[in-house]
C-alpha cells in the first residue's frame, strides 16, 4: 500500500474516532422496572444520573464509565441510532436504553471524575 493511502486511511480512522463520541451524547432512557431513568451523556466526557456525575470513553467496542472511584468500569456496548445496548461490567444481564432528546449543558457546580489510569479496571 503506498503511503499516500496509508495516510488516507490514518486520516478516516482518526476523524471516525473523533466523531464517535458525538454518537453517543445525547439524554438516554432506560426502564428499571416500573421507574425511568435518565442519562445525560455530553461531549465534555460528563454522564449524569440524577446528581451523580461520571466520565466515559469509548474504547473499541467497550464503554468506560468511572465514578471517580478510581478504577474503570468496563462494558460491552452496541449502539444502532437511538439504541444503546450496555452489557458486562457489574450487569447482570443487557441494559438497552434509547435516546430521547440531546444533551443539555452540564451545571457549573458538577465536576467531572478524573480519569483512572487505563489499567486500573474493575472486573
Amino acid at each position: 500500500m503506498c503511503a499516500m493511502m496509508k495516510a488516507m486511511w490514518a486520516v478516516a480512522g482518526a476523524v471516525a474516532a473523533a466523531q464517535a463520541p458525538a454518537r453517543l451524547t445525547g439524554d438516554w432512557q432506560a426502564r428499571a422496572g416500573d421507574e425511568i431513568r435518565h442519562i445525560m451523556v455530553r461531549s465534555d466526557s460528563s454522564a449524569q444520573f440524577g446528581q451523580d456525575l461520571a466520565r466515559w470513553r469509548v474504547v473499541g467496542d467497550s464503554l468506560w464509565i468511572t465514578l471517580g472511584d478510581g478504577v474503570w468500569q468496563v462494558y460491552g456496548m452496541k449502539l444502532a441510532g437511538d439504541k444503546l445496548t450496555i452489557s458486562g461490567g457489574d450487569l447482570e444481564r443487557p441494559v438497552t436504553l434509547r435516546r430521547v432528546g440531546p444533551p443539555t449543558a452540564r451545571p457549573d457546580t458538577l465536576t467531572i471524575p478524573d480519569p483512572p489510569a487505563p489499567n486500573q479496571r474493575a472486573w
